[in-house]
């Protein structure tokens, strides 16, 4: 399977800082990635060094199978929306256009217009007079008429009202399926990763705690619901995730390949949002090298 992303012990120290530490997953091509993680986990410092705007400290990092930010023809190959969805104010919708063309190698005048004219844009509209929702639009439309083939959102809806929000990621997911992109899509709203992606990466404490297929993550972990126990006394191939107790009962998340079979436990589904969650709720100790 292709890797559109991949890293290998990927780190980045901030001066005696480690904003990333010990990184090492893969992204395949086509996929659509949500990368969750509480507040300072690292999640624009990755984004940043798959763009190519940060050099590693430690380790490697690999976009489209070249080093990123290497040249030109390497930084065309990726489109970025950052958490504030950069326009420049001044420029109105077509000088965007027009500095997107002049940038872009593989630019296509033609998705831009369409796309600028579905949204309800006028093309002498200043960027400095749209809605939050309306440059979040204008700034996807430009790093989607580069045709890259790795599309980068860091947080671009966080500050937007649920419509906008839920408008953005309708957009998104039309566009993907119609450009055959692959995407990495960083958020704090569990929520909405889950209504685009396919595939998830936790971070946790600047290192990744979970990354894989959704469906297959989800297929592997259940909700167990047992008479109290001690985690520990837990039969062989089972991980516990996080759990919880009452005087009577101990509901954990659990890990396991082969199936959860003890008729004295009532298991159930998780949905992806409670598994990143917990997932997050870890703690996770910076080993002394790294401090």
């Amino acid at each position: 399977m292709t890797a559109v992303l991949q890293a290998r012990h990927l780190g980045k120290r901030y001066r005696r800082r480690w904003a990333l530490s010990e990184c090492t997953f893969d992204v395949p091509a086509g996929r659509v990635v949500g990368l969750v993680g509480p507040n300072g986990a690292g999640k624009t410092t990755l984004l940043s060094l798959a763009g190519g705007l940060l050099t590693p400290t430690a380790g490697t990092i690999e976009v489209c199978g070249g080093r990123p930010g290497a040249d030109r023809a390497q930084l065309a190959r990726v489109g970025f929306v950052a958490q504030n969805t950069p326009t420049y104010a001044r420029l109105t919708v077509a000088d965007h256009l027009k500095l997107g063309a002049r940038l872009s190698p593989r630019w296509d005048a033609g998705l831009a217009r369409q796309r600028i004219q579905r949204l309800g844009l006028r093309s002498d509209q200043q960027a400095g007079s749209l809605s939050g929702g309306q440059r979040a639009q204008l700034a996807l439309t430009v790093a989607l008429a580069k045709r890259p083939e790795l599309l980068i959102l860091d947080e671009p809806v966080a500050a937007l009202d649920p419509l906008a929000r839920r408008e953005f990621l309708e957009d998104l997911r039309d566009a993907t399926a119609e450009q055959e992109l692959s995407v990495v899509h960083s958020s704090h709203l569990v929520s909405d990763i889950e209504r685009v992606c396919d595939h998830l990466i936790v971070l946790v404490a600047s290192r990744v705690r979970l990354a894989g297929d959704v469906r297959e993550l989800l297929a592997t972990h259940r909700v167990v619901t047992a008479p109290r126990l001690d985690p520990a006394a837990l039969p062989a191939g089972l991980h516990v995730v996080s759990a919880d107790h009452t005087d009577r009962q101990t509901t954990m998340l659990v890990r396991s390949d082969s199936g959860v079979d003890d008729p004295a436990w009532m298991t159930s589904p998780v949905s992806l949002e409670d598994l990143a969650l917990a997932y997050m709720s870890q703690s996770v100790p910076v080993p002394e090298a790294l401090r």
